[in-house]
């Protein structure tokens, strides 16, 4: 079962142009129309009830299968926020601080060392100045990153250890953050930030503080609790998953992966071979969305609270070090979208500043996307959230969730 998804509210009650919604729909269809997208479904909700929902194309088009809101949708990075939910609850417990080492539980972090200059093949490192703590991972700050990245000499190491867009064979979850531990950090933990199997790592220590496996924990404290019976590490209804396309370069037009040699990566939603707090979980449109109403709920959503109002609070506050952006402390994450005026909070994005964001969001807006060009948002002045689900790789091909924002806030007519 998925949690349901219906027109909830009339749109001109909670403020917005009906017309003006419809252009979310005019506008994405192109995108099947031509060729750059299989299929796609948006939504959007004001005080948590859906006033827009729309959808076209496939989930599979190959085998000529619609998109429908039960289409179950890799959702890669925004699994994030949901990790960083799950360990927030465990700290409202008193079961660890924000400012404690992760070497507590993880003792392969115990001893961090920290690239300076070199190549790949013969760099220079020193010693942590100060361990790596569980706020750093939450924040992506601990200096950690990704062998996709191709920006930096530890990536290349990250890669030759067998970690680009998945993990060696053989390895879980605890064995691949034990490989990560004897890698370098990219830069001294706290002092920039740098997208990265972070969260991953946040997974982990998950799994050692509640003496639960990953998967078991989210299901008993966070899908479960809100009704996501969709969602998990492994497709529950694998004729409803969503065929995975990449972007043809020479033609712009969305290829299936399969046919691209990235078979394996398309299949882990079926077969994972590891639990990714970082990427790993599949979800419906309306299991989201109820993640969405907990977020925009402060915490509670039909009488189920997960967090206490101050901590949602919390981590929607931008915790880069000395309240910058990321353009300013951060490294270049695939020209995605534009990042000043965007902080990061605990588990996502936060807008810090609109103007300099070039995006009519509100300053306090949480959000994130995934991968395959999936993107969540949050705003809590404006009391939106809004919701992209498609299947592309990579989410730098398109500007869909600056597209998407600009089509959402245009609506607003109150």
């Amino acid at each position: 079962m998925s949690s349901p998804l219906k027109i909830e509210a009339d749109p001109e009650e909670l403020g917005f142009d009906p017309a003006r919604l419809n252009r979310i729909e005019e506008h994405f269809t192109r995108y099947v129309d031509d060729g750059r997208l299989a299929g796609w479904h948006a939504v959007v909700a004001r005080d948590g009830k859906v006033v827009h929902s729309s959808s076209a194309g496939h989930r599979d088009a190959e085998a000529g299968l619609p998109v429908t809101d039960d289409t179950r949708w890799r959702l890669y990075s925004m699994t994030k926020p949901i990790t960083s939910v799950a360990a927030m609850m465990l700290w409202e417990r008193g079961l660890f601080e924000l400012t404690d080492p992760i070497s507590r539980w993880l003792p392969e972090f115990a001893e961090p060392r920290v690239y300076v200059k070199g190549s790949s093949g013969k760099p220079l490192l020193e010693a942590a100045t100060e361990p790596i703590r569980v706020w750093h991972l939450l924040t992506h700050t601990a200096g950690l990153t990704y062998g996709f990245h191709h920006a930096h000499p530890v990536d290349e190491l990250y890669r030759a250890a067998g970690f680009e867009w998945s993990a060696p064979a053989g390895l879980d979850l605890a064995g691949c953050v034990e490989a990560w531990a004897k890698l370098p950090l990219v830069f001294q933990p706290g002092t920039e930030w740098n997208y990265s199997h972070a969260t991953d790592v946040l997974g982990r220590l998950i799994e050692v503080v509640a003496g639960q496996p990953l998967d078991t924990f989210l299901q008993e404290n966070v899908l479960g609790p809100l009704g996501m019976d969709a969602t998990g590490f492994v497709v529950d209804d694998p004729d409803r998953l969503a065929a995975l396309y990449l972007q043809n370069p020479s033609t712009g037009r969305a290829l299936l992966a399969e046919t691209a040699g990235m078979g394996a990566m398309a299949r882990e939603a079926l077969e994972p071979t590891w639990l990714g707090g970082g990427g790993g979980l599949v979800s419906t449109a309306g299991d989201y969305h109820r993640f969405t109403r907990m977020l925009l709920g402060r915490g509670e959503v039909d009488g189920v609270r997960l967090l206490g109002s101050r901590t949602v609070d919390y981590m929607g506050r931008n915790h880069l070090p000395g309240g910058l952006d990321l353009e300013q402390v951060g490294r270049p994450l695939f020209a995605e979208m534009p990042f000043d005026g965007v902080g990061f909070g605990l588990g996502f994005s936060v807008v810090t500043d609109p103007v300099r964001y070039r995006t009519p969001a509100s300053p306090g807006e949480m959000a994130w996307g995934g991968a395959a060009s999936t993107a969540f948002w949050v705003d809590p002045l404006e009391r939106i959230s809004a919701m992209f689900f498609t299947q592309l790789l990579p989410s730098s091909a398109h500007p869909i969730r600056t597209q998407l924002r600009g089509l959402v806030y245009q609506a607003l007519i109150d």
